[in-house]
């Protein structure tokens, strides 16, 4: 059997061109990979006698990742050009929602830069440590900030979720080619 999957992995290999990496082919490359849409809250911050109060933040993060199970850790990206950088920089605490199926509009608020997203979704109410909850979420994970790294122009955030909220089981909001879709649940058993 092994024989036979060797040529295999030889047509295989040779049918893929492999090409120098630049910005556009990676981020062609990584529209191509399904991530659940999640949006992440950050409480605004009063004003202290060397920085200035700031505003509560909101954005959507397809980065978002697990990181571990003991101690549960998960993460997310974010670049530091971003209007929420100022916030989350500073933030103790957050709020990471996974949305559901019919939260487009939802998404395309908090994807959208330089407006007040809680403005303009109305949706939300204050949650422990101030941290801004999006209604009807999926999931929402309340978590404390352990560490921050940076990565040349984003910095990865890792979070310690305190609290898990969930909704009723229903499908993910995903993007998948610069768009949103949805799962269509389970495949059937071939047995």
């Amino acid at each position: 059997m092994a024989s036979s999957r060797q040529p295999l992995r030889r047509t295989l290999a040779a049918a893929v061109e492999l090409r120098p990496v630049d910005r556009d082919l990676l981020r062609t490359l990584l529209r191509r990979q399904a991530a659940t849409v999640t949006v992440v809250t950050a409480p605004g911050l009063a004003a202290n006698r060397h920085l200035p109060a700031l505003p509560p933040a909101g954005f959507s993060a397809t980065s978002f990742t697990p990181v571990s199970l003991d101690p549960p850790l998960v993460s997310f990206r974010l670049d530091r050009e971003s209007s929420s950088w100022p916030t989350v920089a500073r933030a103790e605490h957050l709020a990471v929602h996974l949305l559901a199926a019919g939260q487009q509009e939802v998404a395309r608020t908090f994807a959208t830069s330089r407006i007040d997203e809680f403005v303009t979704h109305r949706g939300w109410t204050s949650g422990p440590f101030g941290v801004p909850l999006i209604d009807n979420a999926l999931a929402v994970l309340l978590c404390r900030v352990v560490r921050r790294i940076e990565a040349v122009d984003h910095t990865i955030v890792l979070g310690e979720p305190l609290a898990l909220g969930t909704w009723e089981d229903d499908d993910p909001l995903v993007e998948h080619r610069g768009g949103h879709t949805t799962t269509f649940g389970p495949w059937p058993s071939p047995w």
